[in-house]
């Protein structure tokens, strides 16, 4: 899948799951659970132990998943993570050495920024999407729409706070779609092998981003 395409998945399904577990076992059932659940996009945090090999598996035994590397913070790191098959690359901060080496691989890119500086600036360096992390602490949906209105250009990805409770107002908002964790990929539900749960929420936000696009276009249009 090229780049372009791949930016054209995330946007059409608008949820972007973030895989933080303690163990490589878990993060495989989690992404099983996701992709049940209706979610063919995982992010697997570096954080997971022994994440690069875990992408790594997860490439080669789905390769109808889009498997991401997250919490990405220099470029040899990402380098590593796109030669074992990530798709794309995320990260918590602007750091333009890790967009230059996602870039000069062609591999899509979505760093992290905050102020409207930083917005600009990541978009500015080949940024494919721009992560608002954490969003939830400067206001929320407020805050994302704030961010939107000088720069309706640039496509956000809203992270940080996420759950059932505010994912529409965020989509309504202005977010092109959702960074979501553990509101999603609870702890308790991987520790337990409750997969029934997080498929469900996985279905959950999907219906969530579904619908409120739904009814934002139809507000724009009367």
């Amino acid at each position: 899948m090229t780049r372009e395409r791949l930016r054209e998945r995330i946007l059409e399904i608008g949820v972007i799951p973030a895989v933080r577990v303690a163990t490589a076992a878990e993060a495989r059932f989690a992404v099983e659970a996701v992709a049940a659940g209706g979610i063919p996009i995982v992010e697997i945090t570096l954080t997971v132990p022994g994440a690069v090999d875990v992408i790594h598996e997860l490439v080669a035994a789905s390769p109808e998943m889009m498997v991401g590397a997250g919490t990405v913070l220099d470029a040899e790191t990402a380098k590593r993570c796109i030669d074992a098959g990530a798709c794309f690359i995320t990260s918590p901060a602007l750091k333009e050495s890790v967009i230059r080496a996602a870039r000069e691989s062609e591999t899509l890119v979505i760093p992290g920024a905050l102020t409207p500086s930083e917005v600009l600036r990541a978009w500015e360096s080949g940024a494919d999407l721009v992560k608002v992390f954490p969003c939830s602490a400067l206001g929320g949906p407020a805050y994302v729409r704030a961010l939107k209105r000088p720069l309706p250009h640039v496509p956000m990805v809203a992270a940080g706070g996420i759950n059932q409770q505010n994912a529409a107002e965020y989509i309504h908002s202005g977010a092109d779609a959702l960074g979501i964790g553990s509101s999603l990929i609870a702890p308790e539900s991987v520790s337990h092998h409750e997969s029934r749960r997080i498929r469900e929420l996985a279905r959950r936000y999907l219906a969530i981003v579904a619908e409120t696009r739904e009814r934002t276009r139809g507000t724009t249009t009367t």
